[in-house]
């Protein structure tokens, strides 16, 4: 792989954030429509300043979801078909994985060691919970690592009381 070429998760995400502006879905839709190159109908189709859609191009042409070649004052653009098939394709795989059951958690009997070693197993619909974190302060060390309380005063003035 040449050192320049963003491996797979960095291109997923380059393309996200690509896809991560209305107006940009704004234009891969009215491409989508359309099956050859399109140029000023993009403009004119948005509510929005030619330069402004010239940038959104240029970040959708960077992320490599549509093609584009400009010759002079005159651009034309079309969808990568192949580009956005592979981020399908990506992405299904990536929510497959995602949404897959998580495995059994260990039996009551298992060691202390395997149960914290094994995956949590949460409830369908809610985040897997945090493994508690073991104290090892003494009741006496606590006063110390509370933090003071947060003054609601503005810069130079007093407290309340004071």
């Amino acid at each position: 792989m040449n050192a320049d070429a963003p491996n797979s998760d960095d291109l997923l995400a380059l393309r996200l954030r690509a896809l991560g502006h209305p107006a940009r879905l704004a234009i891969l839709r009215a491409l989508a429509e359309r099956d050859r190159c399109v140029c000023g109908e993009i403009v004119r189709g948005l509510p929005l300043a030619q330069s402004t859609v010239s940038q959104h191009l240029k970040v959708l042409k960077e992320a490599g979801l549509i093609a584009g070649t400009v010759e002079g004052p005159r651009s034309c653009y079309c969808l990568d078909r192949d580009a956005l098939a592979g981020l399908s394709a990506e992405l299904s795989a990536l929510f497959a994985s995602a949404a897959a059951p998580v495995p059994a958690a260990p039996a009551p009997g298992a060691l202390a060691a395997d149960r914290a070693a094994a995956p949590l197993h949460a409830p369908a619909g809610c985040n897997p919970p945090m493994r508690p974190k073991t104290v090892s302060m003494a009741v006496g060390d606590l006063a110390s690592a509370v933090a003071p309380p947060i003054s609601t005063a503005s810069a130079g003035e007093l407290p309340a009381g004071s």
